[in-house]
């Protein structure tokens, strides 16, 4: 019995089948066989060109110099050390790398089985390859493919998705790696060709290199590709064929010296980025290190990653142009950064966010009012893309026309949440809208007061000229379109130069989402800023590089202003009885404060505008004190009466035959503009006028 419990006569075959075996066993085709004598020369072997044309062998040949010529030298001791009974009788090798005749890489599993007579005297060897590299190659590109589901794709930034391409791409499959997008791409359109040329101009958007930096003599990234040499296979490229140049010798010289092909590159392999009917691009391959060229199958692997980019690509171009378009409209709808103003310098920025989410509907205005006051105004949309931005818009519109009409900050909001609760109710509108917040701040120069309200937003900060900051105790109501609540109003008085800070919550969340955490941190940036000896605009973008800090999670909206109050010498106040008699006085005092101004040239219109206006007061002010004040400008001098009525005031055009009713129709023709306002109690009717002197014709 043997030791393994197997009678050894188990294993002897009848004579009948040792013949047709060993023919069946080395007639096949997919495992090379070869019998070694204890020589190791290759009794038998079914190797042959038409079956295993990548291992030269044949019989008669030593099959230690097999080894070697396939680059398995290590492994001749170990072919050696099977012939003695003193090793194992089978050695196997799953795995191996090895050099095929034409020089490329080769996977072998190998095998090594010791043939012994009954006696223990060793015959020699039987030596089994298995040629696994179409099996390991496929495996390798696979697993590439894998990967650029993976990696490729993940951001929605066109120039970050080429270079995910070019990373993938070194050292799995070229040295060198290029991706050209056309410039149109780049900036969301579709590409265009370029009349003069005939050629798409490309831009060098992504590489990668087997070495850390790239070539200072090729083209670099973000640089424009030169025009091409008019040759069949890149115009072919041009249309969406794939360029294979296994040995780079065939193209024209002029076509290596332009910067695109790298130095000592001898196989190109050139696959265009085509996706819903466009050619976007290329992805360029090249190779110097590694000897053996591309071939077709390396031309179809990189054609299905290729087609996997491209439409990643052209995800990416599409959100860039919506996000492109989103910008323009937000930017068009917002005012100047910089405004100087009589009542205040101001500054505004509005920071987009950095992530795929799109740009929100942030919004800032600053809205001059009746009497040199100044309006201020943040908001925030809730929501991304055009629609935010569409909001914004309508909502901002809203806000301007609400503030022509001199509502207070209460009243004005109050007007907007009706307004958004309006708003139509389809997918993607009014779900859009739901929690936008907003600030509405109204600063009169006059009194130095500064009236605000807020819809949901967070408490503006003030910065005193002596450098400490804190924030305002605002009471705010609930976001724009909720309803049902009222807006409280603060009122606060600003020394002169004081800095007045509104900010959309971008700015003071953060990435940790932590509120309170970053309005801290507001008012420590605030009070190391000397903001009161700098310019806002500096101060301003410092501020809002600090909070960003390179990464903007959500849009960042600040407005900066700088407050003037006017000096006590630039405006009177007279409280008169509502007497007829005291139409006559009123125009006396107008006339003598003019006089102390050096506003003479404006007496005679000025004395016929108080007069009708302090007339109509005494008449429809239900027989309570009139107040007249005169309130001069660096170019408006404004003329002010307030009464206790809440009467409207109506232009109208007198008939001929009317004894009255021309009074606020002489006002209007008489001065620029003019309007009314109401407060708590009364109304102020008030008109401007130029103060510099017209010239004479």
């Amino acid at each position: 019995m043997a030791e393994d419990g197997h009678d050894a006569s188990d294993f002897e075959l009848p004579a009948e089948w040792t013949g047709p075996l060993a023919h069946a066993v080395f007639d096949q085709g997919a495992m090379l066989l070869a019998a070694v004598d204890a020589d190791l020369r290759i009794l038998a072997t079914n190797a042959s060109a038409e079956r295993f044309a990548r291992i030269p062998m044949s019989r008669g040949d030593d099959m230690r110099a097999a080894f070697t010529t396939l680059g398995l030298d290590l492994l001749v001791p170990a072919l050696e050390g099977a012939l003695s009974p003193a090793g194992p009788a089978l050695r196997r090798w799953q795995l191996l790398t090895a050099r095929a005749a034409n020089g490329k890489p080769l996977h072998l599993g190998l095998g090594i089985l010791r043939v012994e007579r009954t006696a223990g005297r060793t015959l020699g060897l039987l030596v089994t390859m298995n040629d696994t590299t179409e099996l390991v190659r496929a495996e390798a590109r696979f697993d590439v493919v894998r990967e650029a589901a993976r990696s490729i794709g993940a951001s929605l930034d066109v120039v970050e998705t080429a270079q995910q391409l070019a990373d993938l791409l070194v050292p799995r499959l070229a040295n060198f790696a290029a991706v050209h997008l056309a410039e149109t791409v780049l900036v969301g359109e579709e590409p265009a060709v370029d009349p003069a040329t005939g050629y798409t101009p490309d831009v060098r958007a992504g590489v990668a290199h087997t070495d850390e930096a790239w070539p200072a003599a090729l083209v670099q990234v973000g640089e424009r590709l030169p025009v091409p040499p008019d040759i069949p296979e890149i115009r072919a490229m041009e249309s969406g064929a794939t360029l294979l140049i296994p040995r780079l010798a065939v193209l024209p010289a002029d076509a290596v010296d332009m910067g695109v092909v790298p130095e000592n590159a001898h196989s190109l392999l050139a696959v265009p980025l085509f996706a819903r009917g466009h050619v976007l691009g290329s992805v360029q391959l090249w190779r110097t290190d590694r000897r053996e060229p591309f071939d077709e199958g390396d031309a179809r692997l990189l054609e299905e990653i290729a087609s996997r980019a491209a439409l990643s690509v052209d995800n990416a171009r599409r959100y860039t142009r919506e996000r492109n378009l989103a910008l323009a409209l937000q930017r068009s709808l917002l005012p100047e950064e910089s405004a100087d103003e009589p009542a205040a310098e101001t500054f505004a920025a509005y920071l987009p966010t950095s992530s795929a989410a799109g740009l929100g509907g942030d919004w800032y205005d600053m809205i001059p009012l009746s009497s040199l006051r100044l309006a201020f105004v943040l908001g925030d949309v809730a929501g991304h893309g055009l629609q935010a931005s569409a909001t914004m818009g309508r909502l901002r519109t809203a806000v301007q026309a609400l503030a022509d009409m001199d509502l207070p900050p209460d009243e004005l909001l109050t007007h907007v949440d009706d307004l958004v609760q309006r708003f139509p109710n389809r997918p993607g509108a009014a779900a859009d809208v739901a929690g936008a917040t907003c600030l509405y701040a109204e600063y009169d120069p006059v009194t130095s007061r500064c009236r605000m309200a807020s819809a949901g937003h967070p408490p503006p900060a003030v910065l005193q000229p002596d450098g400490r900051a804190h924030f305002v105790e605002l009471e705010a109501g609930p976001p724009l379109g909720v309803g049902g609540m009222p807006f409280e109003i603060a009122e606060i008085d600003l020394a002169p130069g004081s800095v007045l800070i509104l900010y959309s919550d971008g700015l003071v969340s953060g990435p940790d989402h932590d509120l309170a955490a970053g309005m801290r941190r507001l008012l420590d940036r605030l009070e190391h800023s000397d903001l009161a000896h700098r310019d806002l605009g500096v101060v301003g973008r410092e501020l809002l590089d600090a909070a960003t800090d390179g990464s903007r999670h959500d849009d960042t909206t600040l407005l900066l202003a700088r407050v003037r109050p006017l000096s006590d010498r630039d405006s009177v106040l007279w409280e008169l009885p509502a007497d007829p008699e005291q139409v006559a006085r009123a125009r006396e005092l107008t006339t003598a404060q003019l006089g102390a101004w050096d506003l003479d040239h404006l007496v005679s219109t000025t004395e016929l505008v108080v007069s009708e206006l302090v007339t109509n007061a005494i008449r429809y002010g239900e027989h309570g004190p009139v107040t007249v004040r005169l309130v001069r400008g660096r170019d408006v001098l404004i003329c002010e009466v307030s009464d206790p009525s809440n009467t409207q005031p109506r232009l109208r055009r007198a008939r001929s035959t009317d004894e009255g009713g021309r009074g606020l129709f002489l006002v209007a023709q008489l001065t620029r503009r003019w309007g009314s306002r109401y407060q708590q109690s009364g109304k102020t009717i008030w008109a401007e006028q130029e103060t510099s002197p017209v010239a004479d014709v």
